[in-house]
């Protein structure tokens, strides 16, 4: 988590949400329950707007702490809100510190607006408790069914709001390098997509990035691409090289074989993903149904550092089945082809599908699942042995 900066929360629960999900991704089958205490009762992760909601370090906290003081003039566009609605926020606030933790279901919406949807239908009383989070003033206590609760700051981590926070130069410097530590190597664009609160503009992230090229704290290096070395410009920390440089001569790129979440840090930008991979992905939830390509939620399969395929499952929990509706493997690795961007070499088929099959019952074991079901698999040539290994 100190790594990547921020894992992202998502309501999305057709296999598990988005961060139980992404952590097994990672580290395999685990208790939820244990998660759940690091975050609620230890306190070691916190929710906050990183890349989107997600949860972050305790660790970072005084640095983020930055973003939550600079909120209101950085966000102007509440500003008219708070001119109308101080009153409110006052009440929310008073209501909190008296009866906390609260949530946006205990406040009564008094004018019983119904069927419309989205953030600006929110009632007065959310928008006052969303300020109040995105500005510090409160902290996720728990939720409930997946709703927000809220206490006060100072309540929760009381050792985190006391230490001083970052001034505005040193959290610069920082928001840069966390999210370049975090993607290894990254070109301008990268920034703009990885941790995307605050948000910065051209020109400020590149007076940020030009003062840490000054002091030698971040390089401009070359990077190799299929036709010779790419044209963009691409940084990374100088602490870092000596890693970067030993990631070069490896045989592959990471070792096994697992099924991403969509919001893991590892997709947040979709072009990088397919400058470096050359891996074309989409989540397509919110794409009419006749008109998905792959499926509803597709999880990228990454073997051996490559991104080989996807793969479109549902949880029937009733029945206690994993359902693997499709599987879809990239034209090169069917082929047996070279990886068309980074690439370790030809990638071994038959380990692929072994490793894919561990990763399937594997999934199935997270979700209490007792069987798992395979559908259509493209190309064709390759169910049969897939089959088998499931």
């Amino acid at each position: 988590m100190t790594d990547v900066g921020g894992l992202q929360i998502d309501s999305i629960n057709v296999i598990d949400r988005a961060h139980y999900l992404t952590v097994w991704s990672r580290f395999g089958a685990y208790d939820r329950a244990g998660f759940d205490r690091l975050v609620y009762d230890q306190r070691s992760l916190f929710e906050y707007w990183a890349h989107a909601a997600c949860f972050v370090p305790t660790a970072h906290f005084h640095s983020w702490r930055r973003a939550m003081l600079d909120y209101h003039t950085r966000s102007r566009g509440w500003a008219r809100w708070l001119k109308k609605n101080r009153s409110t926020l006052a009440v929310v606030e008073q209501a909190i510190r008296d009866g906390g933790p609260l949530g946006s279901a205990d406040f009564a919406d008094p004018r019983r607006r119904r069927g419309a949807a989205g953030w600006w239908n929110w009632k007065p009383t959310t928008h006052a408790l969303d300020y109040l989070w995105m500005s510090g003033q409160t902290l996720v206590h728990s939720r409930r069914h997946f709703q927000k609760r809220f206490d006060l700051a100072e309540r929760l981590m009381p050792d985190a709001v006391a230490y001083a926070p970052l001034d505005a130069d040193e959290f610069q410097r920082w928001h840069l390098r966390q999210s370049l530590h975090a993607m290894g190597a990254a070109t301008e664009s990268d920034f703009r997509m990885y941790l995307t609160f605050p948000r910065v503009g051209v020109k400020e992230r590149r007076r940020w990035l030009d003062r840490l090229l000054e002091n030698g704290g971040v390089r401009e290096i070359e990077v190799e691409g299929p036709e010779g070395p790419s044209p963009a410009h691409w940084y990374a920390l100088a602490e870092d090289l000596p890693a970067l440089t030993a990631a070069s001569r490896r045989s592959h790129g990471s070792a096994g074989t697992t099924l991403l979440a969509p919001f893991d840090s590892f997709l947040w930008h979709r072009d990088r993903t397919l400058r470096l991979f050359g891996f074309r992905y989409t989540i397509e939830v919110y794409t009419p149904g006749h008109k998905r390509t792959h499926g509803y939620y597709t999880l990228p399969i990454l073997h051996d550092g490559q991104l080989i395929g996807r793969v479109d499952p549902k949880i029937h929990r009733a029945e206690r089945r994993l359902e693997i509706k499709a599987v879809h493997f990239e034209a090169w690795f069917a082929r047996g082809a070279r990886p068309p961007a980074a690439s370790w070499g030809p990638v071994d088929r038959d380990g692929a599908l072994a490793g894919l099959a561990d990763a399937f019952r594997s999934l199935a074991t997270f979700v209490g699942a007792d069987t798992v079901s395979l559908g259509r698999v493209t190309p064709t040539a390759l169910r049969a042995p897939l089959k088998r290994l499931i």
